[in-house]
């Protein structure tokens, strides 16, 4: 069965969430193929135009995310540029998996952070950056090392087992010629 979570944007939503994400300290814990459901403000009434809310969703590395900086190794992941409209809010789903089928989808690994941070539409510069860290949970508790770096690692990590008895196996063999 699969899980989901929501993360609400939504105006009335506003003064609820607001102690979570004016701190940056809104914090999920998913499991892998969890689902997280991101719902963009939408109005049905005729707000102004320049009250609208839009955003620009960015998933960062940790340092983008304590500094709210997309352009340090982050990449835009959604836009919540439709604030009204006849089909209703707009709605991102993330899937927290291993393995991607598409090619520019994104990989998780358990035991890991990911960061999320939301940057105001260029038409309404000066709101407050909005936070969100996922932490997707090692399966049964059990520690998990990553077989790859990624956008939260500090940088590779050479492993031991195979690879080091295949390389020894072929000096020997070379050293034997």
């Amino acid at each position: 069965m699969k899980r989901k979570r929501m993360v609400g944007l939504y105006p009335e939503d506003a003064l609820f969430m607001e102690k979570w994400f004016w701190h940056g300290e809104y914090r999920v814990s998913v499991n892998i193929n969890d689902y997280l459901d991101i719902y963009c403000p939408f109005y049905e009434g005729p707000p102004s135009h320049g009250r609208m809310e839009r955003y620009i969703l960015f998933m960062v590395n940790h340092e983008g995310y304590t500094t709210c900086q997309h352009r340090m190794r982050g990449f835009k992941r959604w836009e919540c540029n439709r604030p009204s409209g006849p089909d209703g809010p707009l709605r991102f789903s993330e899937k927290f998996q291993l393995f991607t089928p598409f090619s520019l989808g994104f990989e998780f690994r358990p035991g890991h952070e990911y960061y999320y941070i939301s940057s105001p539409h260029p038409n309404h510069v000066g709101r407050a950056c909005l936070k969100l860290k996922v932490y997707v949970r090692p399966p049964d508790g059990s520690g998990y090392d990553s077989p790859e770096p990624f956008l939260t690692d500090g940088g590779p990590r050479w492993r031991s087992g195979p690879f080091l008895l295949t390389a020894s196996l072929l000096l020997g063999l070379l050293l034997w010629l």
